[in-house]
């Protein structure tokens, strides 16, 4: 279920592509994991409180979570708090790259000195993993998506947890158009998805796979939504939403217990940091990371070096895996920044688009294929800043098969030198970039989703 286009380059201009949008969403819940102290978002006595002049921006492969997200940055959020509501959103509207049975990456900044890790990006890891159960036809990951967002909310976030879910949950419940960057997934793999009695339930309800436009609707999935939200992420890797979801993996024909959700992997770790001149890049922690670093290191000296820049990333992650890459498998990314300079760039994955192209009964959840059974993605994301100004400087989101990590660096190098460097297909990026630094040059801020996807950037001011 790889999804491989013409390999061409596209020089990618931020400017050009980027978009103001507004929506307004129904937004509701109450406080879970009680300690994290945490504001209502856009409290106001007197109904929704919108914040005036520049709020900040979003770039995502899938217009409804982009808005959404910014939505949330409209209503007093900051980065990670829509980059949480922008999760869970993906998880319902592209859960063929993003499914609560998937997980990821991200990388968190805050420039404040006082910030939990001081002013310096960190990566938070939440892997969709192989579980120790190896049984049946097509073996499930093991799901991280959920807990890695927690995460992600408890030590960056400024509102409450569950009113970020909500949005996901009501677009679940209540249905919404399928965007073009789904019915293009849909469109891809519909033979083997709907060969699948559960994904066909919920994917082709008329026994033919939906298109742009047509309505999707997941009541389970907004059900397990509802659960976590007034539950709270534990009740998934250890409640009765995790029995649940055991028992039902085992009726999709990959099974784990719930002693493999207790073991899921999170990780807070230090990121990859390269020196870039006056600025500083961090990268993702991963093999993705590495590869991007190595090309990276090319189109700094030569922005023109796109093939031996795909060379050397490649020969890394090749290098970081012990063995010659094979085609890899799609994944999605966003970027988020705030009016105050926090920034969040993610990289999702379901290791296969679509996962095992099975939905666990009973809860709506698309899972992940087992790393096991199919070679992971190049998970990848980029984040500059400056040390000394403490400003953010640049966010580059990336997927695209094996040129991922090619296609970040490509990216984040026109970013921090403003030269036309081409990101080839399949790659595809979404990038945040402010050339005067932020906070303090909020007009010098660009926000952009690669014109090739059928993605939104939305950013600016009210």
């Amino acid at each position: 279920m790889n999804d491989d286009r013409a390999r061409t380059g596209h020089t990618f201009n931020p400017l050009r592509f980027t978009l103001s949008l507004t929506v307004s969403l129904c937004l509701a819940g109450c406080g879970v994991f009680g300690a994290v102290k945490k504001t209502v978002i856009g409290s106001d006595n007197n109904g929704p409180k919108i914040l005036a002049g520049f709020i900040g921006g979003v770039a995502a492969d899938e217009p409804r979570a982009a808005l959404a997200a910014k939505q949330i940055l409209a209503l007093g959020g900051n980065a990670a708090d829509a980059a949480v509501t922008l999760g869970f959103m993906l998880s319902v509207t592209l859960p063929s790259r993003a499914s609560l049975g998937g997980g990821g990456a991200c990388l968190a900044y805050d420039p404040a000195e006082s910030s939990p890790n001081k002013g310096v990006p960190e990566a938070i890891l939440f892997l969709p993993n192989a579980s120790a159960t190896r049984a049946g036809d097509r073996p499930a990951a093991v799901p991280a998506l959920a807990r890695g967002l927690y995460l992600l909310s408890a030590r960056y976030g400024s509102q409450q947890f569950q009113e970020l879910i909500a949005p996901a949950e009501e677009a679940a419940r209540f249905g919404f158009p399928v965007s073009r960057a789904l019915a293009m997934d849909l469109a891809t793999v519909a033979g083997p998805l709907t060969s699948s009695p559960s994904a066909r339930a919920v994917f082709a309800p008329d026994g033919t796979p939906l298109t742009e436009g047509g309505r999707l609707q997941q009541p389970d999935l907004g059900g397990t939504l509802a659960q976590i939200r007034t539950v709270g992420v534990g009740d998934m890797y250890g409640g009765l939403l995790g029995q649940k979801l055991a028992e039902a993996t085992a009726q999709a024909g990959g099974p784990m217990t719930v002693a493999d959700l207790r073991a899921a992997k999170l990780a807070l770790v230090p990121v990859l940091n390269h020196d870039a001149g006056r600025d500083h890049v961090a990268l993702l922690p991963t093999d993705g990371g590495t590869a991007t670093q190595a090309a990276f290191n090319v189109l700094r000296h030569d922005p023109a070096a796109i093939q031996q820049a795909g060379e050397a990333s490649e020969a890394a992650a090749a290098a970081a895996r012990g063995a010659a890459l094979p085609p890899l498998p799609a994944s999605t990314s966003f970027v988020v920044v705030d009016r105050k300079g926090n920034a969040v760039a993610c990289a999702l994955t379901m290791n296969n688009l679509f996962g095992t192209g099975r939905v666990a009964p009973g809860t709506g959840i698309l899972l992940a294929a087992s790393p096991a059974s199919k070679p992971p993605p190049l998970l990848t994301a980029a984040l500059a800043w400056n040390e000394n100004l403490h400003a953010f400087r640049a966010a580059v989101g990336g997927s695209g098969q094996n040129a991922a990590a090619l296609a970040t660096a490509a990216a984040m190098a026109q970013a921090l030198a403003g030269a036309a460097v081409a990101v080839p297909d399949p790659g595809r990026v979404n990038v945040a970039s402010c050339t005067h630094y932020l906070p303090g040059s909020a007009g010098s801020c660009q926000f952009a989703t690669d014109p090739r996807g059928a993605g939104l950037a939305s950013g600016g001011s009210q």
